[in-house]
């Protein structure tokens, strides 16, 4: 599995605190490092997601909540704000998601850290397929 992970001026403790849990799973990772704001930052790392050259996507700002909607914005791709183990998990077996977007603002490290582990052990399969299909049909 492969990751591209920014974040904004907000969260580069919080992005840090990410890093060392895919360092620890020996998961080969890109930090996207932007000047600009938290769009600027989404929009490489979504390209890099929706061109297929990363697997997964992590985006960190203050709330979280602007980088989800820039991501929302890219066909094909699908972002959650997962502030709980729960989300974290339903983001991906519900709705398949690629992006996990988190807010520095919002979490602390350890609880940053349960959630990112919690993510990238769950494998992608498709989500709940027919709800996903309907989110496809949605882009049209």
């Amino acid at each position: 599995m492969k990751i591209a992970i920014g974040c904004d001026e907000n969260a580069r403790d919080r992005m840090q605190d990410l890093i060392e849990v895919m360092e620890e799973k020996g998961i080969e990772y890109k930090v996207f490092e932007v000047e600009g704001d938290y769009p600027d930052v989404a929009r490489e790392v979504c390209l890099a997601v929706q061109e297929k050259s990363y697997d997964r996507g992590v985006l960190v700002c203050g709330t979280g909540l602007g980088m989800a909607i820039c991501a929302n914005k890219f066909k094909g791709l699908r972002a959650a704000v997962c502030h709980d183990l729960y989300s974290a998990q339903r983001s991906i077996l519900s709705n398949d998601c690629q992006i996990l977007a988190m807010g520095a603002f919002i979490i602390g490290p350890k609880l940053a850290q349960e959630i990112m582990k919690a993510w990238l052990d769950i494998e992608r399969t498709g989500g709940t397929v027919a709800k996903v299909k309907k989110i496809e049909q949605l882009e049209k």
